[in-house]
């Protein structure tokens, strides 16, 4: 009997054992599931494995209405040129062909479902020629308890109501701006909702030329959903990708250069109002930490507010219009930003880890620390005497050893960027590369120092430095080095090859939060070298 009743005792304490066991792995597997990736630089899928299609939109928090849950609803314009640069990105497309708004949700901002098109091109071709249609947002409006959608139209900015977040939008009319601003169309334009009072906002820039930005509140106005008012906040510059967001009371607006779908420094203002005054007057300042690649290769396109139970944290995202500039992978670019004080500072991360439910982030261990790794950055020929004017590629240090020296002088600087062929661009990504030549024979440094910044700590290890290389046969040879303080470099030494090759260094020893990489490339008259695709990482993140 007292056998029998102590193994009865042991099985009861085993099962209590593994039961309490279990609970326990069960909440490290859920506390480690609120920690997700956002990994940039790649097209996105929903979580049922589906093509994410959202450009120029915006993400806003509503209830759902069927279980009450408040979730994130993103809504953005499907080009059928997107999925056309999906499928093959070694064509740069000219043209953006409207196909539908689209409506995911997601309730940590990684796992996103499929809602639908909540607006379709056939149902807009009912009403009104299809042209342009693009820069987007949503809000509520209390007043008539329908969600408004503000969308380019044409030269116009059409209204579309719905009954859900997630229901069909439907036509309800369009806004000339032409007595409100003196343009009919608006520049760019986002929505913003204010956190705190829930009135609703449209931001936009001047139609011809973008040198002024404007807000107006939402609301109805002889039983139509409106723009209540105007009240200009910026007059200088042009500028584009207007949108804004609030953070600890403080409203920021910020814009970007107007270069077509190219990539921008990231800009902004403060004001304690909504209309104002924002400061510097007139005078928008580069947010510190874009300057390096333009904002991770992006236009400002709109902000989203993670308030989490320990802290807040503004994602930047960012527009990438790849498929009509060219210019990498990926749509959109994610970004957590930080704050000294007032001051917003620009993460720039290719992959981070985002908890929605407390708020806070993380460096990724996969994460790429070179700025401007595939020079998408540059949107021109380097140096370029056209806008934005630049001798140097962003992010990256050239000394001369031997030849030209690098100037605005056209006719004897060297050109440092080289515009790939659609042959280039099945091996590398989008339409740039490093160019190490010259028409006389040459001996260049190209370099980067990667340090550890106020947020983004550059850790004590062992990296593995990557790249992309090709030379011109017969008479060029390069030379592939990453070194830290005054140790040893290491190095990998590549000679002429006419193809594509990927070539790495390995087993690299970062101390101090800083390291050198670099390339030096040396040949004869009109030999060249090219890079790509470099990558900086962390080796237990390979």
């Amino acid at each position: 009997m007292r056998q029998l009743k102590y193994l009865r005792f042991v099985r009861d304490m085993t099962v209590r054992i593994l039961l309490l066991s279990g609970f326990c792995l069960g909440m490290s597997a859920d506390m480690a599931a609120q920690l997700r990736n956002i990994k940039n630089n790649v097209f996105w899928n929903t979580k049922e494995g589906q093509p994410i299609y959202s450009q120029g939109g915006g993400i806003f928090r509503f209830k759902d209405p069927v279980t009450g849950e408040e979730k994130y609803y993103w809504y953005g314009v499907h080009y059928r040129e997107a999925a056309q640069y999906r499928q093959d990105p070694s064509v740069t497309l000219p043209h953006a062909t409207f196909q539908s708004v689209t409506c995911y949700s997601s309730t940590d901002l990684v796992n996103w479902k499929t809602e639908g098109n909540v607006v379709s091109r056939g149902d807009l071709e009912k009403v009104s020629r299809v042209t342009w249609v693009g820069r987007l947002g949503v809000g509520y409006v209390k007043d008539v308890n329908k969600y408004a959608m503000f969308v380019q139209f044409g030269n116009q900015v059409l209204v579309a109501l719905s009954e859900t977040p997630a229901g069909t939008f439907s036509w309800h009319r369009l806004i000339d701006m032409k007595p409100i601003i003196g343009t009919p169309n608006t520049g760019d334009q986002t929505v913003f909702t204010d956190p705190d009072t829930g009135k609703c906002y449209l931001v936009y820039s001047y139609g011809r030329g973008r040198n002024r930005i404007y807000v107006s509140e939402i609301g109805v106005k002889d039983k139509k959903v409106a723009l209540l008012d105007c009240t200009e906040v910026f007059k200088g510059a042009s500028r584009e990708g207007n949108c804004m967001f609030k953070y600890k009371g403080r409203y920021y607006m910020a814009a970007s250069n107007i270069y077509g779908w190219d990539a921008s420094f990231a800009y902004y203002l403060v004001a304690d109002n909504i209309r104002g005054p924002y400061l510097p007057a007139n005078d928008m300042m580069v947010m510190e930490g874009s300057e390096k690649d333009y904002a991770h290769v992006t236009q400002t396109g709109f902000f989203v507010n993670v308030t989490g139970s320990q802290k807040e944290t503004v994602l930047y995202c960012g527009d990438r219009w790849a498929n009509f500039a060219g210019n990498g992978l990926g749509y959109n670019q994610w970004l957590p930003l930080s704050f000294r004080d007032d001051t917003p500072y620009f993460n720039s991360l290719s992959s981070w880890n985002l908890d929605a439910i407390t708020g806070s982030w993380e460096v990724a261990a996969d994460n790429n620390y070179v700025s401007n790794g595939s020079f998408e950055a540059d949107r021109n020929r380097i140096p370029s005497h056209v806008k934005p004017v630049q001798a140097f590629l962003l992010g990256w240090t050239t000394e001369v050893m031997e030849g030209n020296k690098v100037s605005l002088d056209s006719s004897s600087s060297p050109v440092l960027n080289y515009f790939n062929t659609q042959p280039d661009r099945k091996k590398v990504t989008g339409e740039k590369s490093l160019y190490i030549s010259d028409k006389i024979p040459f001996k260049r440094k190209v370099s980067q120092t990667i340090s550890s910044t106020p947020y983004v700590t550059l850790k004590d290890g062992s990296y593995t430095l990557t790249a992309m290389i090709k030379c011109s046969p017969g008479n060029s040879k390069i030379k592939m080095y990453a070194q830290t303080g005054d140790s040893s470099p290491a190095l990998n030494y590549i000679t002429a090859d006419e193809g594509w090759k990927k070539i790495r260094i390995e087993k690299i020893k970062v101390s101090g939060g800083k390291v050198e990489i670099g390339f030096v490339g040396e040949g004869q008259a009109h030999a060249f070298c090219c890079v790509d695709d470099v990558t900086l990482i962390e080796e237990t993140g390979l």
